[in-house]
């Protein structure tokens, strides 16, 4: 990236990008919640191809009038690499944005290979994930210490399989906060097999479009998440997180002390923090 000129026509800093696609994470929905490089990024493109079916329309409001918007929810693979490597060729700088984080569930890495073979130069974005949106909603630590200390983000298997190693009873039996994407086709079987390792009463954070304007959240206990999935009919961009952590934030573990984490213990040392 080059430094920054002035754009007198609608008064935004422009930064002049080189002929490359840039894989930005866009979050979960909410504006705020884009990095400040994906928003220099989408001030600066020439191009922007988005997934219009899971971005929402408010972000696109920070790109340049004249950048050419193209969107992806009815392309296949074979139809969006090619244009991609086209405006590149012709010395275009092209932002292919995607909701989330990059490296969870969005297609990314054959794209990647695609535009590797065809000698066009890529970079990629980091984003917010669902997950991360999910637990600042809901004032949750998802790693409380003498409670839970791992997250386990995955999804149900359906059309696209689960390997036979990562099926989600055997990833249950860790009690840990799973966090369960692209599940809401297969609720109920999902359900069932978190029941099989998962008390009945454990609290589950059921999420609907995070971060956009018709977000919603529910908090039930594991044995009524397929119902309230049913009943909202919910089919799409719903995270669940099953976690022993949305228990933490009440009074006698507070006042008992459980819970509390080392690292700002009066008796806890470390290397900035010696005990005489």
């Amino acid at each position: 990236m080059r430094e920054y000129t002035e754009n007198e026509s609608d008064n935004k800093k422009i930064n002049f990008l080189k002929p490359c696609v840039y894989i930005v994470g866009a979050g979960p929905g909410d504006p705020e919640l884009l990095t400040i490089k994906a928003q220099k990024l989408l001030l600066a493109a020439d191009v922007i191809l988005f997934a219009d079916s899971l971005v929402p329309q408010q972000i696109l409001e920070l790109c340049r009038d004249e950048a050419e918007i193209i969107g992806t929810a009815n392309k296949t693979l074979e139809e969006i690499v090619p244009l991609m490597v086209e405006r590149v060729r012709s010395h275009k700088s092209v932002v292919r944005l995607h909701s989330g984080d990059p490296s969870l569930y969005s297609a990314t890495r054959e794209q990647m290979q695609l535009l590797a073979e065809a000698k066009i130069p890529f970079e990629v974005v980091p984003g917010i994930s669902a997950f991360q949106a999910a637990a600042a909603k809901l004032k949750v630590e998802l790693t409380v210490p003498g409670l839970v200390q791992t997250i386990i983000l995955t999804r149900s298997s359906g059309r696209t399989e689960v390997p036979p190693t990562e099926e989600l009873t055997s990833l249950a039996a860790h009690q840990a906060s799973l966090c369960l994407y692209l599940s809401t086709r297969h609720i109920q079987d999902a359900q069932a097999k978190l029941l099989k390792h998962y008390p009945a009463d454990t609290p589950v954070a059921i999420c609907f479009r995070l971060g956009w304007p018709e977000e919603k959240i529910w908090i039930v206990p594991l044995e009524e998440m397929a119902n309230l999935t049913e009943q909202q009919k919910l089919t799409r961009t719903t995270l669940y997180v099953i976690s022993p952590a949305l228990k933490q934030a009440t009074a006698q573990m507070l006042n008992t002390g459980v819970g509390r984490s080392r690292l700002y213990h009066p008796e806890h040392s470390h290397l900035f923090r010696l005990q005489e």
